[in-house]
């Protein structure tokens, strides 16, 4: 049996999205980060972690995420379409891994980006984390004009994979999605939808 590990609300919400839509038997572990039983699984410590049950390991969201597509095609959340279909989906994901993503670890853990200890220094951080997180997310708005999912009117894993960095930006960012119009609309969509509720009760985030 899979077996996901996750912190809650973390990134790795997308993964045990894709297992609740996928609906095969899978187990889930709850770990804080710096767990030292956790660095035996996972040596970075970041989440998530999938172990497929059979001695193998695999992290990373998105290599996670491919892997749950392709292993479980009758879930129909894998890329349909030829080469070019395929590189925009490897686009936008690498794009929520390098460029949204990060944007956020500021935010976070403001004191990983500077020496000072001051209060104010902290918060100038989050401060431009914010601002960047903005611009990030002004992309994304753009490209889901005239889409209901995120690669047009087919559910995919990008769905499952950009919905927490919408949940943090709603929570974190001053005005929410205010100015991120089809974001939000994203982002309510898939609040609603029952696999998703499922695994953010089962998460209690």
């Amino acid at each position: 049996m899979l077996t996901l590990y996750y912190h809650p609300g973390a990134c790795s919400l997308a993964a045990h999205i894709a297992l609740e839509w996928i609906g095969a038997p899978y187990a889930t572990r709850e770990v804080e980060f710096g767990d030292k039983d956790y660095l035996k699984v996972n040596p970075a410590g970041a989440v998530p972690a999938l172990d497929d049950g059979e001695g193998w390991v695999l992290t990373q969201d998105a290599a996670i995420l491919r892997f749950l597509a392709r292993r479980f095609p009758q879930a129909g959340l894998d890329v349909a379409g030829g080469e070019r279909e395929q590189a925009e989906a490897d686009r936008w994901s690498f794009f929520i891994t390098g460029d949204l993503h990060p944007a956020f670890f500021p935010l976070f853990l403001p004191n990983r980006y500077t020496r000072a200890r001051e209060k104010e220094a902290f918060e100038d951080i989050r401060e431009a984390a914010k601002v960047l997180a903005h611009k990030k997310f002004a992309l994304i708005e753009a490209h889901l004009t005239g889409r209901r999912y995120f690669l047009g009117d087919k559910r995919s894993y990008l769905d499952a994979y950009v919905f927490p960095m919408e949940r943090w930006a709603q929570k974190l960012l001053d005005d929410g999605l205010t100015e991120f119009p089809n974001v939000r609309a994203h982002h309510d969509m898939m609040a609603a939808d029952p696999a998703v509720r499922k695994a953010l009760e089962a998460e209690g985030a």
